[in-house]
């Protein structure tokens, strides 16, 4: 019934921002979520009074040695700073296995961060690709009498925070909603009225904290809430959260994703920002106030609007063709910007194929049309573009098309526009697969 919670967030997050500013006839369009690593999320728990294990971060192997040596422990965990997921079970380009590593010595810590500084990681989502490691945290190993899962995040459903439990910690949330539902437990919380201490105590108990904790990890619970809303997040996620035999409550692993809308009031945690953790086409669409969101296809998509791009995606889908993005201009595009929009996705090698779908109501059509002979002539690109466009000024912008002597394919369907598309993609996917060298030349 959980039905991954936090994806489904991740997802809407992305989805709704680039709705929220649609059609508003600003060049201001809202922006994905900053998500931070690890060693982060820790120090702005740890200044929230949130009790954490003591660590470091460390960018060159001799430095993960000297922080070891502070930390005067002989257990340590070597943890892989990087932004993406599955980490644990992830593997690097020097051979190692795993980002998330135990060790015992302070020569095995020298080891182990020399095989992840400056090496890629692989995990599920990364793909091929991978994610460079530039920072590794070192952390006092610790034994935890039992393990629970803590999140806040803000979730439409329940038009407000919510707080998700389980004593189940240590592993995917996702599992545990699959395997385990009824150890998942949820609780909407007030927007206005705020998290009660009597709420707190009651999640803390459900969750089955040993009785001698309860009054410890309810402040905690309590301290996390004040800085979610402190900090402008979107999500504040603790796995493990975890009980000590002294009966100490302690959060051992966080993300922290907060929202972007806030940077003008939380410069501190925008500074942090990593952009070597970022895809590069998504740091410059953001900088060209553009909504773009890179995915695995190879049919670029330009549209205006969040709800029509996601249909665009969906018809997509149903003639066979896969989206290599998201990718909305919003309703105040200019020319300049469509150029700058094929320019970015005409940079992802995958791409076989754009298709312009464009419902022009504050978006002029000729303002778009001008911004594809543009690209088309500059960017001097050769692969299909297939065309849609209807609304304000159509006929103008079929006029410029027409006049341009440039092979755009227009459709006034939809559906025949996506089905021609799909098979442009895969007569350029055949040639490429087969090392011929064929091009769509897109001037007459």
């Amino acid at each position: 019934m959980l039905r991954s919670l936090r994806n489904k967030f991740i997802l809407a997050k992305q989805i709704a921002n680039a709705a929220n500013n649609n059609g508003t006839g600003g060049h201001t369009v809202g922006r994905r979520f900053l998500n931070v690593h690890e060693y982060v999320a820790m120090e702005i728990l740890q200044k929230g009074g949130v009790k954490v294990p003591r660590f470091g971060v460390a960018s060159t192997p001799d430095e993960a040695v000297e922080i070891s040596k502070r930390l005067g422990e002989n257990d340590f965990v070597v943890k892989a700073q990087v932004l993406t997921g599955g980490r644990g079970r992830g593997h690097f380009s020097s051979g190692l296995k795993g980002g998330v590593k135990l060790v015992y010595t302070a020569e095995e810590v020298r080891e182990v961060a020399s095989k992840m500084l400056g090496h890629n990681i692989f995990t599920k989502q990364t793909g091929e690709k991978g994610m460079i490691c530039n920072k590794v945290m070192i952390v006092e190993r610790l034994y935890p009498r039992r393990e629970y899962y803590f999140a806040i995040m803000l979730e439409r459903a329940y038009q407000g925070p919510v707080i998700i439990a389980s004593s189940q910690g240590g592993m995917a949330i996702e599992d545990v909603a699959k395997e385990s539902p009824e150890a998942i437990i949820t609780v909407p919380v007030d927007i206005v009225n705020g998290l009660s201490s009597e709420m707190a105590m009651d999640v803390v108990r459900k969750v089955g904290f040993h009785p001698n904790s309860h009054e410890h990890a309810a402040q905690l619970v309590m301290n996390l809430y004040k800085l979610f809303l402190e900090k402008d997040a979107s999500m504040i996620e603790i796995n493990p959260m975890i009980e000590d035999s002294n009966g100490h409550v302690l959060c051992i692993d966080a993300k922290c994703r907060f929202d972007d809308n806030a940077e003008f009031r939380q410069q501190d945690v925008y500074d942090l920002k990593d952009p070597t953790q970022i895809d590069q086409r998504e740091v410059e669409a953001q900088a060209a106030n553009l909504n773009y969101i890179s995915l695995d296809g190879d049919i670029g998509c330009l549209v205006n609007g969040a709800g029509l791009a996601m249909a665009t995606m969906d018809i997509i889908k149903l003639h066979g063709g896969s989206p290599a993005n998201f990718l909305d201009v919003g309703g105040g595009a200019t020319a300049q910007q469509v150029k700058e929009a094929f320019r970015i996705i005409s940079s992802d090698s995958k791409v076989q194929a754009i298709l312009v779908n464009i419902f022009g109501g504050i978006m002029r059509c000729d303002v778009i049309a001008e911004g594809i002979i543009a690209a088309a002539q500059t960017l001097k690109l050769k692969i299909p573009i297939v065309v849609r466009l209807q609304g304000t000024n159509v006929d103008d912008a079929k006029a410029l098309i027409a006049s341009s002597n440039l092979r755009i394919l227009a459709c006034d369907n939809l559906e025949e526009a996506a089905k021609m598309v799909v098979k442009m993609s895969a007569i350029i996917g055949l040639a490429r697969s087969a090392a011929v060298d064929v091009n769509f030349e897109l001037p007459i």
